[in-house]
């Protein structure tokens, strides 16, 4: 039997066979996705998703993508907020709200981790983070480095979201989610850039952010403060013990 082709201004064959797979997965989850069930659904032949996808972990890629692109649109207009703790209390809000509406596919988007192969979805999101964590180096309010800030925010999004989902819905209470948002705040950023706390590890944080604004000094010497504002950033005890040796 022929495949349906599409005309001009309809779906393309990938997208159909995307929107079916995320259909079947919202109904009753990856049981769900078997090669027959997709392509009844999107009207194709088996080949087909071997043809454009490779295979099915390659269509549960695509799957994770797109539900990427629907997860960012909840993220609109966060970055223009000039409170650089509001975006990441209220991304982290967005994030767990989407996932407890989506499980299903936030399992495909979160739960396929590979090493090797990271996934569009995570790598997106990760941008996305880096984005609220550099706001807040900027700003002067990181207590840790970038890099410690954008893990610890990613673990504890992603592991409370997967951990209120064990959880049965009529038992669930966001109240846990915001605890744990909270005190990871308290954990990796300052009350305000002046705190006695921020000290050398925020201002060591926010002036590697900005070296890169300035003209004054050639690349191997831009590099090598790169190097020590890292060191600095990344010692929890440098107000305490100073700077490391």
């Amino acid at each position: 039997m022929p495949e349906p082709t599409s005309s001009p201004g309809t779906a393309s064959t990938a997208e159909r066979i995307v929107a079916a797979a995320m259909g079947l997965l919202a109904e009753g989850g990856s049981e769900r996705l078997s090669t027959r069930a997709v392509c009844d659904a999107a009207g194709v032949q088996p080949p087909t998703i071997y043809r454009l996808f490779g295979s099915m972990n390659g269509l549960l890629d695509a799957v994770a993508r797109e539900g990427f692109l629907i997860h960012q649109r909840g993220y609109r207009g966060l970055e223009q907020s000039d409170d650089p703790v509001d975006i990441l209390r209220k991304g982290w809000d967005q994030h767990v709200a989407f996932g407890l509406a989506n499980p299903y596919l936030y399992s495909i988007m979160y739960g396929r981790a590979d090493p090797a192969t990271p996934s569009f979805a995570a790598v997106a999101a990760n941008e996305g983070l880096r984005y609220s964590i550099r706001r807040l180096a900027e700003a002067g309010l990181l207590r840790v480095d970038e890099e410690f800030a954008a893990f610890s925010v990613t673990a504890a999004g992603v592991g409370t979201t997967f951990t209120l989902l064990t959880v049965p819905e009529e038992n669930r209470s966001l109240d846990e989610s915001a605890r744990m948002r909270e005190m990871l705040i308290r954990s990796i950023v300052s009350d305000r850039p002046e705190a006695p706390d921020a000290g050398v590890v925020g201002t060591a944080a926010a002036l590697n952010v900005l070296l890169d604004t300035s003209s004054e000094l050639h690349p191997a010497e831009r590099g090598l403060m790169h190097h020590w504002l890292d060191r600095l950033a990344r010692s929890q005890d440098a107000d305490r013990n100073g700077p490391p040796a």
